[in-house]
């Protein structure tokens, strides 16, 4: 759903007994109030610090200043002042459009979440005694597989008593992984569960 600019259309309340530039106090029945989800920061009057740290290249000059100042400053740009580093002594804020700002961290969340889910696996299997004619074949489809994008997962399996080669089968994944450099590079050395031997190998992201 594209990004809508938030509208008020209750009550406006007075402004005869407020200063001009700052932002009128919160008044039941004025202004709702919000029901912040768990990923949400506090905004405007949320802000219960005394004090804030003033971040951006919206403003005068960065520094700290009172909460009732940082509050006028936000008013006067007609945005919010919020609280993007709760736990710093004192509190950093930035003045800027929190809906906007929250419809794109969320838009970004989402893809990265997206691209994260289309990882997709080949695996490639060989055995401890597997011949050169088999290993370059193998090895053409392992660097296919990483220049379309995915990872490797190359896995030699033992049988009965082949796992006595172990130590061959290990240098047949790192020769492997040497032969793959140009293509991708292995996330972890070859690691032995049971009666099987892997690596993962992660494709070269394209500049």
């Amino acid at each position: 759903m594209p990004y809508k600019p938030r509208t008020y259309s209750g009550p406006k309340p007075s402004t005869a007994s407020r200063p001009a530039g700052t932002r009128p106090p919160f008044v039941k029945g004025q202004r709702p109030v919000r029901q912040k989800a768990e990923d949400e920061l506090n905004i405007n009057e949320e802000i219960t610090a005394s004090s804030v740290r003033l971040v951006g290249d919206n403003i005068p000059e960065q520094g700290i200043y009172p909460i009732s100042k940082a509050m006028a400053l936000a008013d006067e740009l007609g945005l919010d002042l919020v609280e993007i580093s709760a736990k710093a002594d004192p509190p950093v804020c930035k003045i800027l459009d929190y809906q906007k700002y929250l419809y794109q961290q969320r838009k970004k969340a989402k893809e990265m979440k997206q691209n994260a889910s289309k990882v997709v696996i080949k695996e490639i299997r060989f055995g401890p005694n597997t011949d050169e004619h088999d290993f370059q074949f193998k090895l053409k489809h392992a660097q296919e597989f990483l220049s379309e994008g995915s990872k490797v997962k190359a896995t030699i399996f033992f049988r009965g008593r082949s796992i006595m080669f172990a130590d061959q089968g290990e240098k047949q994944l790192l020769r492997f992984a040497v032969e793959l450099e140009e293509f991708g590079r292995a996330e972890n050395m070859p690691a032995l569960e049971g009666k099987r031997m892997t690596m993962m190998i992660a494709p070269i992201k394209k500049k």
